[in-house]
């Protein structure tokens, strides 16, 4: 099996051998150099050809919008994941403009931000699809993970991934909304190995937190219509719906 070529910049050689070490045990991946620089950094992308690229947005001399500038620039096809500290609205929306494929923030593990890249980019449906948004259509993994860092759902907690997979089967069968206790969370049990229960409450999980960032004009926004006040929350069901007719609706 070929390997998928990777670039890690970030702020400190540690952390770049941290996340690189969690590249190296993923099969599908292989690391061709990591940086602390920007300049050297985007050099390195250059240089190699990396299909993809992760980034911290503070580097020495080129930060990390400065790099995707650059790349973008350069016309080339190479995926950016901007790798931050930084969760502020303005900073992420930035960087999704500018062209980045997809914005994780920490406090997230490298093990964690693998998996994601995987699901996001080398999963059967996303492989031929995903791209850096500027150059081509973006996978429906791609715009639903959009969507989860706009209304504030962190990609570290359990229930992102669930949530995720829940949008993904409402929009292949819509029909699966109307059954979600007997067939939508079994099904995302069977899939990552747990039980009905524990997918519904970590789906309810992640839907308070982004309740609790306070970004109710950020959904609304998203929806086109003021559907909720800041008291108000959804259930599970309505949530996946709401999320699942949009992407039909985008032509999912």
């Amino acid at each position: 099996m070929s390997k998928h070529g990777i670039v890690i910049l970030q702020d400190k050689e540690q952390k770049c051998e941290e996340i690189k070490r969690a590249f190296d045990s993923a099969e599908e991946f292989e690391v061709l150099g990591t940086a602390c620089d920007g300049e050297e950094g985007v050099a390195l992308v250059l240089k190699t050809g990396a299909e993809y690229c992760v980034t911290d947005l503070i580097l020495s001399n080129l930060d990390g919008l400065g790099v995707l500038d650059r790349l973008v620039k350069a016309g080339i096809d190479t995926k950016i994941v901007v790798y931050s500290a930084l969760n502020r609205d303005e900073v992420i929306e930035t960087c999704i403009a500018k062209g980045a494929a997809f914005y994780i923030t920490k406090p997230c593990s490298p093990e964690v931000l693998v998996s994601r890249m995987k699901d996001l980019f080398l999963s059967e449906k996303s492989f031929l699809r995903t791209v850096n948004p500027r150059f081509k259509t973006p996978s429906l993994d791609e715009k639903i993970s959009k969507i989860f860092i706009s209304v504030g759902i962190p990609p570290h907690i359990k229930g992102y991934s669930y949530l995720r997979e829940g949008i993904k089967l409402a929009v292949e069968s819509p029909d699966v909304i109307n059954n979600i206790t007997k067939k939508l969370y079994p099904m995302i049990g069977e899939k990552y190995a747990t039980s009905p229960s524990k997918v519904e409450r970590a789906i309810r999980h992640a839907i308070e937190v982004a309740w609790s960032r306070g970004r109710i004009n950020n959904i609304n926004e998203l929806f086109g219509v003021q559907t909720y006040l800041a008291g108000e929350k959804p259930t599970n069901g309505e949530f996946i719906a709401l999320i699942a007719d949009k992407m039909l609706l985008e032509g999912a």
